[in-house]
């Protein structure tokens, strides 16, 4: 499997549907230079995926010393679309990858995790301010940036070595936040063939 594949975000039936939230729920929507970084990630698949891997790589950032050298080491997640539709109806099994920005330098011979880059690019982001109180959150928050990028959908063809999008979860205070990403240009834009009506 191509490194690109790992970087697909599969949301076009989610960000389809009707949602309705509050906007006290979400932030403005900005556009903002992610620049290039390099994360350490790991991909699982199971009924509960976003939790297993998430424990996988705590546990793998306190193993490799990541935690002693970076303590506010950032860690993100996003989809992973590449899981068979039987597993998913009949099993409920889905995937997540979730993985740690390494700090410039960081080096380790602690085994476990896939290496990969990230390229510069520009995301339109948007905070969702707790996002697990109701299931049409996430949803929302995803359809608001679309909405805003004026977007159909995600392209058929990640753009290599660049995240279609990705989510950071932190507390802020006592009110648990989180930041959405979607790379502007891995979008299909509204309108974008030619109408000749």
């Amino acid at each position: 499997m191509a490194l690109s594949d790992l970087f697909a975000c599969k949301l076009d039936a989610m960000v389809k549907e009707d949602m309705s939230a509050g906007d006290a729920v979400y932030s403005e929507i900005i556009v903002k230079k992610v620049e290039a970084f390099q994360m350490a990630r790991y991909v699982m698949l199971s009924p509960n995926p976003e939790d297993d891997v998430n424990a996988y790589m705590e546990n793998w950032a306190r193993r490799s010393g990541l935690i002693k050298v970076s303590p506010d080491a950032m860690r993100i997640g996003w989809d992973f679309p590449f899981v068979p539709p039987e597993m998913t109806t009949r099993f409920g099994i889905h995937g997540y990858v979730a993985a740690y920005i390494l700090p410039e330098g960081f080096e380790t011979k602690c085994p476990g995790v896939e290496y990969a880059v990230q390229k510069e690019a520009d995301y339109a982001v948007i905070t969702i301010y707790n996002p697990f109180m109701a299931v049409d959150r996430i949803r929302g928050g995803y359809k608001k940036i679309m909405d805003f990028l004026a977007a159909n959908g995600f392209c058929e063809e990640p753009k290599e070595n660049v995240l279609s999008c990705f989510e950071y979860v932190y507390e802020k205070g006592s009110v648990t936040c989180m930041d959405v990403y979607i790379h502007v240009d891995s979008v299909s834009k509204t309108n974008s063939f030619t109408n000749f009506s």
